[in-house]
């Protein structure tokens, strides 16, 4: 069996390591009501609609 002659340098070990954990993007759908970009399965932010229907009313009146 084949044993190593050097201990391998932490830094080395810990750069192959961490190779294997990048971070993945957020897949995104479009909303069949505005067709603005929004995180699958949530409520969108813009229209309020999920799954193509009005779930929460947008108040179209300004904040001032």
């Amino acid at each position: 069996m084949a044993v190593p002659k050097r201990k391998q340098s932490k830094a080395r070990r810990d750069k192959r390591r961490s190779s294997t954990w990048k971070l993945a993007l957020p897949t995104l759908a479009r909303c069949k009501k505005c067709g603005a970009m929004i995180l699958a399965h949530r409520v969108c932010k813009k229209c309020g609609a999920y799954d193509g229907e009005v779930v929460v009313p947008q108040d179209t009146t300004p904040a001032n």
